[in-house]
């Protein structure tokens, strides 16, 4: 990822993230598009993304999905102690990744399920 661009984790099924993604393409904005459950992201790339983000793991986990009712993590403890722990979760079951995320080169991050939040970040250019 350059300076120029930007990076989301997409999922094409999900509606917010085909939303999100059209969003950039009409802002003419450059970015690069990680299909994150063809190309699931390590637990260290997801320590990196939550620490732009500024969020702890269960703030972008879905835990209404199958994986996460299996896994029982409603039930999990949200503290820093169980943290490596849901992202273990993430990293094992990226389907649980809250969808999309949009990441700038120079650092700060966005959940983009609407556009208010995806407009918070400087878009550049292509």
């Amino acid at each position: 990822m350059t300076s120029e661009q930007i990076e989301i984790w997409h999922n094409p099924r999900c509606s917010k993230s085909r939303a999100a993604k059209a969003v950039l393409d009409k802002a003419g904005v450059a970015y690069t598009e990680r299909r994150y459950l063809e190309d699931p992201p390590t637990a260290a790339e997801i320590r990196g993304m939550l620490d732009r983000l500024g969020l702890e793991p269960w703030e972008i986990t879905r835990t209404g999905e199958h994986e996460a009712k299996e896994l029982g993590m409603s039930a999990w403890s949200r503290t820093s102690e169980e943290r490596d722990r849901w992202i273990g979760a993430l990293a094992d079951h990226p389907k649980l990744i809250q969808r999309p995320i949009v990441a700038v080169a120079a650092g700060r991050a966005v959940v983009a399920r609407d556009q208010q939040s995806l407009r918070s970040l400087p878009l550049p250019r292509a």
